[in-house]
């Protein structure tokens, strides 16, 4: 009976009142109210605080970006030219090249032909070797078969055959199509031109002259020209996809994976009743074994749109694929695991914008062309992981193993500062953990029996005391709707 009234109490007790009614949806955003004033403020200082971080974000972080194509190139990529000709064709072509270094976007040496034994396919394995980013040959006896030409009109004669200009397209198919093509093709039309002026003064006076003409003009009108070998062209347009805005998507994939991890553990309570270490070891984990698949199903869509991967590596290349995008994937995706410890989801997607910026900043030209405060690109993320991805895909120089070892720097630079963050993290809010309840104690049935009419007495001394809104007491049993009526 005790127990029903206590009850009773209790549960008219904890009845909300009308004015504790949720005022949803009720409010106006110029409310006078003071608890209107202060949301209004609240909110203001957010939004408007955010903002201004955006507006500074703007011409702090996106000019690295606009930086990196502004003026491209500010620096000259290296050609080689390499007389292989020895005649007048040769010197005449290698003087033109060398002295024409003003506005150009290619800074040509001359190189001995005695560095290339095999002659032009030594010169060719060396552009392909990216030793060089363009080479030009002057082929040997070009000036030999434009004399005898001359001479003996030859309607076979082809001046293009006199010069030829050596690239790689998927090395960079930007600084290809942009710099080295257009650059070989101003240069090398010049001093073409220019040579056939010169030889037309010269067999102007020549008896063969009307022979010429008549049977092998282009030896007067173009006496010499080129061709340009693409030693490795881009020839997969969908591998753009893999080499540039591909990597852009692993990031935010990345980057979902990191909020998913972190929603999980707030809602399991793991990130405060985990150890710091277990914490630690959980994050890691969970990270490496979601990329692993990500990554999986990521290279297993490009291998749907027909991506060849197998010219470097053969059969074994999705596996190479694979791999160098999962290394690629916690490289870049980790580091966000890392600073999400320090800045919270809200302070992500500041250092994720700049974690993009700094990366494509780099991959869009060559960083030789680049102001030199792009040569962290060396070691960025992105740059690295397109060169692997190249090499597999068009067969360029293996320079996978170099890249993977970079990768792998900033997956063990990641693990660090996770680990570091999460310890400071921790240390400040570490407490000693709650005493445990003392072991209920057994105790004799007639103590119970006491202890509870103990209880009961003094809760009926208690209902006895109560006291009514208008002063008079109330006695015996008091129900919730007695109270609410003499209320």
């Amino acid at each position: 009976m005790s127990s029903t009234r206590s009850s009773s109490i209790r549960s008219r007790q904890s009845k909300p009142s009308p004015d504790a009614k949720s005022l949803a949806g009720t409010r106006t955003f110029f409310e006078k109210t003071p608890a209107g004033n202060m949301a209004r403020s609240i909110y203001l200082k957010i939004f408007m605080g955010g903002t201004f971080m955006i507006l500074i974000m703007i011409f702090a972080i996106l000019p690295i970006y606009w930086g990196a194509l502004y003026k491209t190139p500010v620096r000259k990529l290296k050609g080689w030219v390499v007389d292989f000709d020895g005649g007048a064709i040769g010197q005449t072509v290698s003087q033109a090249l060398v002295s024409n270094q003003g506005p150009g976007k290619v800074e040509w040496t001359v190189v001995p032909a005695a560095n290339f034994p095999g002659g032009v396919e030594d010169l060719a394995h060396a552009v392909r070797h990216e030793d060089v980013w363009v080479a030009i040959s002057i082929n040997p006896e070009s000036s030999t078969r434009l004399t005898a030409a001359l001479v003996s009109p030859n309607a076979a004669y082809d001046g293009t055959q006199a010069i030829t200009g050596y690239g790689v397209e998927a090395r960079s198919e930007n600084a290809f199509r942009v710099i080295i093509r257009p650059s070989v093709q101003a240069a090398l039309d010049a001093i073409s031109q220019r040579y056939a002026q010169q030889t037309a003064k010269n067999a102007a006076n020549s008896p063969n002259l009307a022979s010429i003409l008549s049977t092998s003009p282009q030896t007067i009108v173009q006496p010499v020209s080129y061709t340009i070998n693409n030693l490795i062209p881009f020839d997969q347009p969908v591998a753009t996809a893999a080499t540039f805005v591909g990597m852009l998507y692993q990031l935010i994939l990345g980057f979902f994976i990191v909020m998913i991890a972190f929603g999980a553990r707030e809602a399991s309570g793991y990130d405060k009743t985990l150890s710091t270490k277990n914490l630690i070891i959980l994050r890691l984990s969970s990270s490496l074994i979601s990329y692993f698949f990500v990554s999986l199903f990521y290279c297993l869509l490009n291998l749907a749109f027909s991506i060849d991967v197998t010219r470097k590596f053969g059969r074994p290349g999705f596996l190479v694929f694979w791999m160098v995008n999962y290394v690629g994937m916690v490289a870049v995706a980790l580091a966000l695991e890392a600073m999400i410890t320090l800045l919270t989801p809200k302070g992500m997607p500041f250092f994720m914008l700049l974690w993009i910026i700094s990366n494509l900043a780099v991959s869009v030209f060559p960083i030789e062309v680049l102001p030199t405060v792009y040569r962290y690109g060396y070691a960025a993320p992105f740059y690295s992981l397109s060169r692997a991805i190249r090499a597999i895909v068009f067969g360029t120089r293996n320079r996978v193993g170099t890249s993977v070892g970079i990768l792998f720097a900033w997956i063990a630079i990641s693990c660090i500062t996770l680990s570091l963050f999460q310890w400071l993290v921790r240390r400040p809010s570490a407490t000693p953990a709650p005493p445990q309840d003392p072991p209920a104690e057994v105790m004799d049935p007639e103590k119970q029996n006491g202890q509870s009419n103990g209880f009961d007495d003094r809760e009926d001394t208690v209902q006895e005391e109560l006291v009514n809104f208008n002063g008079k007491k109330i006695h015996g049993d008091v129900s919730a709707e007695t109270l609410q009526k003499q209320a």
